[in-house]
């Protein structure tokens, strides 16, 4: 594919162009337009990533910016909190980085979402560019500004919008992806399908074989195209005071399932458990039918994603559900389906239609034995 790009507006006006290539090629030329060269630039990225294209980023930034630094933290959704935050901090004040100065986030959602949170805090705020390198923080966190840390394992209750100057990325780097991470990151891009485009989602099962083998170019299309769904969505209601919010559909038993089980699951894993819960609930809430559900539900299996979970306490999920960040004057905001691709916001559901949608995607010991 050639070099794309797709600019984000934010009240009408430009405000940052996301980079499509294969290759990190175009990537200086993109920093200039920026005015890079009398600035210093700290890359923030993972112990993971650090070893893949920590280095080499550092390499191709030297002599093209005033200064150019790397800070690594481990990786994993453990180490996004407010320790790290401080652990950077204290990294930028001694390397003197003042407000005229560049982040760039290089990795996945915990990266990118770290760093901007601290892009958006350090000295009132500084710019910050994302250069994902998962599949989930491509076609998902690293657009439209949301940023945050978890607090006491509660998922992104600390946090800011802050718009990158620059989304860039290359997509050839999920190649590198190990499978359980590049699948997880599916389950982002299926949910875009879900809530606001049939024929995307039609598209995605047509597709299943070349995507399931990461054949780039069928890549690159299901990733600007997802791409665009967001951005719709995202320049519609950057903050999140309406619209923005259905992109929210499956996180709300999602982020109660990867809290009880300890992060042990991924985002994107327990995104599409949450998908089920939230399509029957759609079902039982005679929104779609019972064979739209199944549908649904069934079709997250072929891309190696879960639709049910051991070990967790159905009665735990729905306590969990009532300290989401989404829950407003003591009502959760829940988003269901009308049909594939057509989402709403719902606040009649009840504590009794979560407990029912967790025990169906519940695999227990009498399961087993059955």
């Amino acid at each position: 594919m050639n070099t794309e790009r797709l600019p984000i507006l934010y009240e009408r006006k430009p405000c940052y162009d996301i980079i499509f290539s294969q290759n990190f090629d175009d990537l200086i030329p993109e920093l200039e337009l920026l005015g890079v060269q009398d600035k210093k630039i700290c890359i923030i990225t993972d112990s993971v990533v650090e070893k893949l294209y920590g280095q080499d980023l550092l390499k191709r930034l030297e002599g093209n910016c005033q200064r150019a630094v790397l800070f690594s933290f481990l990786t994993g959704e453990e180490n996004k909190n407010l320790n790290t935050v401080k652990d950077i901090y204290t990294f930028l004040i001694e390397e003197k980085f003042d407000r005229k100065d560049i982040l760039i986030a290089l990795g996945g959602g915990v990266v990118g979402d770290v760093t901007g949170f601290v892009a958006a805090t350090y000295l009132r705020g500084v710019d910050f560019i994302q250069i994902p390198t998962t599949l989930l923080a491509q076609a998902d966190s690293s657009i439209g500004g949301k940023t945050g840390v978890d607090f006491d394992g509660y998922k992104n209750m600390v946090g800011a919008f802050k718009m990158p100057r620059l989304v860039y990325m290359n997509l050839s780097v999920l190649k590198t992806l190990e499978e359980r991470q590049f699948f997880s990151g599916f389950a982002e891009i299926m949910k875009h399908g879900l809530i606001k485009d049939n024929a995307f989602y039609v598209w995605l099962i047509d597709n299943m074989y070349e995507i399931c083998a990461r054949d780039l170019d069928v890549l690159a299309e299901m990733i600007i195209r997802s791409c665009r769904i967001k951005k719709a969505v995202v320049e519609k209601d950057p903050t999140e005071q309406g619209d923005r919010a259905l992109l929210n559909f499956g996180h709300t038993i999602g982020h109660a399932i990867e809290k009880a089980k300890g992060f042990q699951l991924y985002h994107g894993e327990c995104v599409a458990l949450g998908s089920v819960a939230a399509a029957y609930i759609s079902w039982k809430k005679e929104f779609i039918s019972m064979e739209e559900y199944y549908e649904i539900r069934d079709m997250f299996v072929p891309f190696y994603l879960p639709i049910s979970v051991e070990d967790i306490d159905p009665e735990e999920i729905v306590r969990l559900t009532r300290s989401d960040k989404k829950v407003q004057q003591g009502k959760i905001r829940f988003v269901l389906l009308n049909r594939v691709g057509k989402a709403f916001i719902d606040d009649s559901v009840t504590e009794e239609e979560i407990l029912a949608a967790v025990n169906e995607i519940y695999f227990s010991e009498e399961d087993w034995d059955a």
